[in-house]
């Protein structure tokens, strides 16, 4: 697969910006007042990224909701016109036998303007896709993006439509031939995988919770791509508990080898941050710190392979206060080229504002958590853990397992040898 002709895409290298793409309307997509997915999060993040300074001197890129027509480059007709008449079937559907294309299940309930909400975060998607497309930006982000898990006639997940797949679909029509998808959230990026599962121009990769242990139960390292686009689904399930130092040695173990063989234009991150060791809907122990090294690592493989080419989405995170806020703008400053020192205090005035809103929260001092970002490199399988009983290393073990089972799964279908450490 390495050897396989690259076209050169669109865009202007050296003359583009790095922008955000934001709309107070994201601010609908609202399931309900006890929801887990809260857009309030979104509300915070954009305010801490303002008091902190991240946005001085940019200019957001107002979005526009996606139509029908871009809808369908993913979504089946009868989901889209489910999708908009659910409202007026109800505000709540309490008979499972009811639920029509999960609308109205307790994951997805449904809402007023429901398909003018998710349209709108499917429109930030396809503009930031646009906007580096064209040349005019080289990276992007969109905060009300990575609703991984919607199916082409079925919401999941709390996502209604899939905004990634929806701009990938764009892009591959619009002079990308080799487009690189990496999905950090907890959860498998199901519906993404799903979308692409057999185009060998798109490259999946997901690290998340392993499918035993967490829904939607997807993601196995078995799992790598059908026909034709066999070795362009890469999977990386880790156990619960992993920590920043232990799935940054998954991450650096894989991903890099295989964003090297598949050699894409553009690179576009799922950037959920339910991985935190506070999410309250995953397992995973990973800190702000080590989130946002992930985000920074993504962001070199778009600088080192695609040109710059960067198009980050949001996706899951639930610690509504205390996680996302920081984690995402961090994700805000990673993509305008600009850096968080963890220890920069966070803005009083954020805080005093958050603290009217939920007193009982104990706030966040500072941008990080604290965390150990220094992760052992990996060097082969076995690699230093051999005869070991102590805790750490039988973590590093199980680690080390998932490593090698999703390389011998994968990297033979790409050209890249499984044991050799260097690939």
């Amino acid at each position: 697969m390495a050897d396989q002709a690259m076209q050169p895409p669109p865009g202007i290298p050296g003359t583009a910006q790095d922008i955000v793409v934001w709309s107070a309307d994201y601010l609908s997509y609202r399931w309900s007042d006890d929801h887990p997915m809260n857009p309030t999060r979104l509300d915070l993040t954009m305010s801490l990224a303002r008091q902190i300074g991240v946005l001085d001197g940019i200019e957001l890129v107002e979005p526009m909701a996606a139509s029908d027509q871009e809808l369908l480059r993913i979504h089946t007709p009868a989901y889209i016109e489910a999708v908009k008449r659910a409202p007026g079937k109800g505000m709540s559907i309490l008979n499972p036998d009811q639920v029509e294309h999960g609308l109205g299940s307790d994951d997805n309930p449904v809402f007023e303007k429901m398909h003018e909400a998710s349209a709108m975060l499917t429109g930030g998607s396809l503009t930031a896709a646009r906007e580096i497309a064209s040349g005019r930006a080289r990276r992007a982000v969109s905060i009300g993006g990575g609703m991984h898990h919607a199916m082409p006639d079925w919401a999941s997940g709390f996502c209604v439509y899939n905004d990634a797949a929806v701009a990938i679909s764009w892009l591959l029509d619009n002079g990308f031939d080799r487009i690189a998808y990496i999905d950090v959230d907890a959860h498998h990026g199901d519906g993404v995988q799903h979308a692409f599962l057999h185009d060998p121009r798109v490259l999946t990769v997901s690290l998340h919770q392993h499918p035993a242990t967490l829904w939607p139960n997807t993601g196995w390292s078995s799992e790598v791509g059908s026909g034709a686009a066999e070795g362009t689904s890469l999977n990386i399930p880790l156990l619960p508990g992993t920590g920043d130092r232990l799935w940054l040695r998954a991450f650096h173990a894989i991903v890099p080898g295989a964003i090297a063989a598949f050699r894409p234009q553009i690179i576009v991150s799922q950037c959920g941050v339910d991985s935190h060791r506070e999410d309250p809907l995953a397992d995973l122990a990973l800190t702000v710190d080590g989130q946002n090294a992930a985000f920074l690592a993504m962001r070199k493989l778009a600088d080192d392979h695609a040109e710059g080419r960067w198009l980050a989405v949001g996706g899951g995170g639930y610690g509504l206060v205390r996680v996302v806020p920081r984690a995402w703008a961090h994700l805000i400053a990673a993509a305008l080229g600009r850096h968080i020192d963890p220890q920069t205090p966070v803005p009083e005035m954020w805080r005093d504002r958050v603290r009217a809103m939920a007193p009982s929260v104990d706030l966040p001092q500072v941008m990080g958590d604290g965390g150990d970002i220094d992760y052992p490199a990996w060097d082969g399988p076995g690699g230093a853990v051999e005869g070991s009983t102590e805790a750490a290393d039988r973590a590093l073990e199980r680690v080390d397992s998932a490593i090698i089972a999703t390389r011998r799964a994968s990297f033979p279908l790409l050209g890249l040898d499984p044991e050799d450490p260097r690939d």
